[in-house]
């Protein structure tokens, strides 16, 4: 959705060096904006986003108008029944049906043979992953690796709102994630002791409110118990602090 950083930049490059041609959309999608989210505000820089994707030798920026995208009376959707609700979706509904749709579109449009997601937003390219199986679109969704500031917060658009102090208790996220890691590296496989240790993170501050903390199976998003094969560990919060 533009506002684009060195997460968003290494999705290109890692696309530059796999890829003969590469395709970068800049689209600020409505239709994953819940009606008190921040839509409207949303940082749209496109002429420094222009210049970066120029820079690393995109070969076609495709920045449509909301019209073109979503014309008059448009009312067909794609959603991921079940995955779409679960995480992120279940306080956010029709958050991810609104990302499908317009991935949909975006595949439909560029045919890529291959699309490059980020890892953060981690359900996302899992439900991503599942709508290309089951609408056996010719694409391969290839993940590429968080990429975090040198405290640990991860990179993301939205991080613009922040102020000093907001970036500071923000960073209780990586804190959480880096406790769970060292809990499962010292033997604990039990799901609901690693979610307390998350919870456990953010009892220590005030001013973040934790939503959830799940381990869930990284390509279905259901809730494991057995972490032999792997797992994936998914954290929302949101600020004590009134907006």
């Amino acid at each position: 959705m533009g506002a684009l950083h060195e997460g968003h930049l290494l999705l290109v490059r890692t696309a530059r060096a796999e890829c003969d041609f590469v395709v970068a959309s800049i689209f600020v999608n409505p239709t994953q904006f819940g009606p008190n989210e921040d839509l409207a505000k949303y940082p749209r820089p496109f002429e420094r986003d222009r210049e970066l994707l120029e820079a690393e030798k995109v070969d076609v920026l495709f920045s449509p108008s909301v019209e073109e995208m979503y014309p008059p009376r448009a009312a067909t959707f794609v959603h991921v029944e079940g995955m779409s609700e679960r995480l992120c979706g279940k306080s956010r509904p029709g958050h991810f049906r609104g990302v499908t749709t317009v991935v949909s579109k975006l595949f439909n449009i560029v045919d890529p043979d291959r699309a490059y997601f980020g890892q953060k937003d981690a359900a996302q390219a899992a439900i991503v992953k599942k709508m290309v199986r089951d609408l056996a679109y010719p694409t391969q969704v290839v993940v590429c690796s968080i990429v975090r500031e040198a405290d640990g917060l991860a990179m993301s658009s939205r991080n613009v709102y922040l102020n000093s102090e907001e970036r500071q208790q923000a960073l209780v996220l990586h804190r959480a994630l880096q406790a769970v890691q060292s809990a499962f590296d010292n033997g604990e496989r039990s799901t609901s002791k690693l979610r307390n240790v998350a919870e456990k993170a953010f009892a220590k501050t005030s001013q973040i409110n934790l939503e959830y903390a799940e381990v869930v199976h990284p390509e279905t998003l259901d809730p494991v118990s057995d972490l032999s094969a792997g797992a994936l560990v998914a954290l929302a919060a949101k600020s004590a602090a009134p907006d």
